[in-house]
């Protein structure tokens, strides 16, 4: 896992589009980066919908918000269609930025385990640094959780 204060890992993915976008074309704004498991799933569309429906706040602080998945393209634009999000979904089927931002671990569901992305909300300032790691995250939670932390900046 990354600490706070370092230089947060570069990653160039394709959006729901496969418009190529890099984490250093935000330098100059606050990025909210996400780590999510699945599209379509209730705590994840929970985490995005709530995102989305304070997107015009986050704009006013200067911040972006970015998700990231392992789901392809296809399924973020259905995802994005399906629940009018207005965020940026990032696809990572190869696992680039999951694997340097160090999601990818082991997870035990109903006693079976398995390796999977682990709910993780990264706050990265303007200059490209970690400045707060939110582990464990709860999905329903977590955008007003980081609102209230981006306005009382």
């Amino acid at each position: 896992m990354l600490n706070i204060g370092e230089k947060a890992p570069n990653f160039t993915l394709p959006d729901k589009d496969g418009n190529q976008v890099s984490l250093s074309d935000f330098l100059g704004k606050k990025v909210i980066l996400y780590f999510y498991p699945k599209d379509n799933t209730p705590g994840c569309t929970k985490q995005a919908c709530g995102f989305s429906e304070n997107i015009e706040e986050f704009e006013e602080n200067n911040t972006i918000i970015i998700g990231i998945s392992k789901d392809s393209q296809k399924s973020h634009q259905n995802f994005i269609q399906k629940h009018n999000l207005k965020i940026l979904l990032l696809s990572d089927t190869e696992r680039q930025a999951i694997e340097a931002y160090g999601v990818w671990q082991e997870k035990k569901l109903y006693g079976k385990i398995s390796m999977g992305i682990v709910r993780t909300t990264f706050i990265i300032d303007e200059q490209g640094n970690i400045e707060k790691i939110y582990e464990k995250v709860k999905a329903a939670e977590n955008p007003t959780e980081i609102l209230k932390y981006i306005k009382e900046k």
